[in-house]
């Protein structure tokens, strides 16, 4: 079984600065109303989850009414020089987020145009970008879709080549080729963005040594077509996709090799859709090691890992308290956090087919399920809670409160931040203080009710692990919190600065673990622990560099970090 991600799939340079652009513009531009010159990108869901954030294409400027407070944004495939006139003449704020590839190409016919040369642009007569670049010729250009059209164009003393950047690079040079046959003087400019050459030479290359292809992007992308039709060519067993719903009945049975690529405006939260239900197809000719490694799946989906995950943590801090293992407490904390990740869950869902976390498409049709299990698991927490110690039991029941309105708009409309789920960070904070308290703190409460050095070290382990693992996995998924403007930590500092945080937070508790024991502040656990922390920044770092991973495989593994820690209590117990 082999599956395997081609390194150019995604969004290319272009098509990434744009939607970043508009992100920018939105995350800052509260007051005004954003529009896009047509669609930012060829991408339908994407176009959708900018739709769900007030950003609207159109087609027509007249389509905007309050003009002066109003951004439109030009799309990554460039206007012409008219339309573009047009809009400045309207009053309207223009940014431009034309690739600079498409600029490039729009410069060159220009320039040449101003020297009276005829420009012949190779391309798709009804795309966008060629229908931009054909405004720059000013009535000297003329679009060549195919090689037997060369035939009909007639010879000029002047000739200019050019290419729209996503054009097929086999195709350009057959058209190349006859129009230097036909026309020796034409000067033929390389315009196809190399990011499109490597694209389709590697699908070219996969194609060849896979027994099937998934081309994932949209319908009306010409790229991501031009992908699609060159891997039929050495690959019969190619399918082109949009999302990963047109997957359930592909039978993966006869596929031992998989190949996956996708077009320029395709954003990876679709990819990584798709590089799950391939490995869950193929997984399944595993047999009994497939059989696990599904289950294993279904707990991280359902968020039953993650609530084991809060079990062993809960046990870990209080054996690195010295306290005698109390199960009701990790029982507690199972039943709390794995109802507290599925109510914010639910409440934070989108809309249907806006599917951005690999676990969004089961609570999108288990919804009324996920709901009844979570408030039984919380019902359940409690009770626990209350057996224990009425302290504990309101404790609880206060975290609880505090976590449900996490998500329900509590300040004023015209304020930037409508809910606390709203301020930067605040889903790492949050969630790492949850965990802390309900696996350090309440654990402690129920002895002494003191706060000690013991407790503080096994708090500081709790949140640091769970920040970090959470801050790791956000930066794995930033372009899909960008897009639906989730401002996670690295959202926020950027991918390298969140890296720099986090490295500076796992020396603090490195030292915190190995100098607790010889300083008295916990038992002898803590050095057994720092294991954890360096078993996650393998994990993140081995994660990062192979995007060919599911993103439900890439979770999982950085939460074995929690079963880690139970672990080491385990063998703390047994050889202790």
């Amino acid at each position: 079984m082999e599956v395997k991600l081609a390194r150019t799939a995604g969004f290319c340079m272009g098509v990434r600065r744009a939607v970043d652009i508009v992100l920018d513009i939105a995350q800052h531009e509260k007051n005004r109303r954003i529009y896009t010159y047509g669609p930012l990108i060829h991408n339908p869901q994407t176009i959708e989850l900018l739709k769900s954030r007030g950003i609207i294409p159109i087609e027509n400027i007249d389509e905007i009414k309050d003009k002066e407070k109003s951004i439109l944004i030009i799309r990554a495939h460039g206007i012409a020089p008219a339309e573009r006139k047009k809009i400045k003449e309207s009053g309207i704020k223009v940014v431009n987020a034309t690739c600079p590839k498409v600029g490039y190409v729009q410069s060159i016919i220009k320039k040449h145009t101003a020297q009276d040369y005829m420009v012949v642009i190779v391309g798709d007569k009804d795309h966008p970008e060629v229908e931009g670049l054909l405004g720059y010729a000013g009535g000297k250009g003329t679009i060549i879709s195919t090689p037997g059209e060369v035939d009909k164009f007639s010879c000029v003393d002047k000739i200019c080549v050019v290419a729209q950047t996503t054009q097929n690079l086999d195709e350009y040079n057959q058209i190349v080729e006859r129009i230097k046959e036909k026309c020796p003087q034409a000067i033929v400019f390389d315009t196809i963005c190399s990011s499109t050459e490597q694209r389709q030479a590697e699908v070219t290359a996969m194609a060849a040594e896979m027994d099937a292809m998934f081309i994932v992007g949209g319908k009306n992308s010409a790229n991501t077509r031009r992908l699609a039709d060159l891997s039929q060519k050495k690959q019969p067993a190619t399918f082109h996709i949009e999302t990963p719903v047109e997957m359930e009945k592909i039978d993966f049975g006869p596929y031992n090799r998989v190949g996956v690529s996708a077009g320029a405006s395709t954003p990876n939260w679709i990819i990584d859709r798709v590089m799950d239900r391939i490995m869950e197809g193929q997984s399944r000719k595993l047999k009994s090691i497939g059989t696990l490694l599904n289950f294993w799946f279904l707990a991280i989906k359902t968020d039953i890992y993650s609530a084991l995950g809060a079990g062993c943590l809960c046990l870990t801090c209080m054996t690195l308290q010295d306290a005698p293992l109390n199960p009701s407490f990790a029982i507690m904390a199972s039943f709390f956090v794995y109802a507290m990740h599925v109510l914010h869950r639910l409440l934070g869902r989108k809309p249907a087919n806006l599917v951005g976390s690999f676990r969004e498409e089961s609570y999108q049709r288990y919804g009324t399920f996920y709901f009844y299990t979570a408030v039984l698991s919380l019902v359940v927490a409690h009770i626990v809670a209350f057996r224990q110690d009425m302290s504990i039991f309101l404790y609880l029941l206060v975290i609880s409160v505090a976590g449900l309105v996490y998500n329900i708009i509590v300040f004023p409309q015209n304020w930037r931040f409508k809910s606390f789920k709203d301020l930067p960070g605040s889903k790492n904070i949050s969630m790492s203080a949850a965990w802390g308290i309900v696996t350090a703190v309440l654990p402690a409460l129920n002895r002494d009710n003191s706060f000690n050095a013991a407790l503080w070290v096994s708090f500081v382990f709790a949140f640091g692990i769970v920040f970090i693992r959470s801050a790791m996995s956000d930066i794995l998924e930033i372009q899909s919190d960008k897009l639906i403007g989730q401002e996670t930590i690295p959202v926020f500092f950027g991918r390298d600065h969140t890296i720099v945080i986090l490295r500076f937070m796992s020396l603090i508790l490195l030292f915190v673990l190995i100098f607790a024991y010889p300083a008295g502040w916990a038992s002898v656990l803590s050095f057994f622990l720092p294991v954890c922390v360096l078993y996650l920044w393998i994990c993140f770092m081995f994660c990062d560099r192979k995007p060919a991973l599911s993103g439900a495989f890439k979770e999982g593994l950085l939460e074995t970090s929690y079963i880690i820690a139970g672990f080491c209590v385990i063998l703390w117990h047994v050889f202790g």
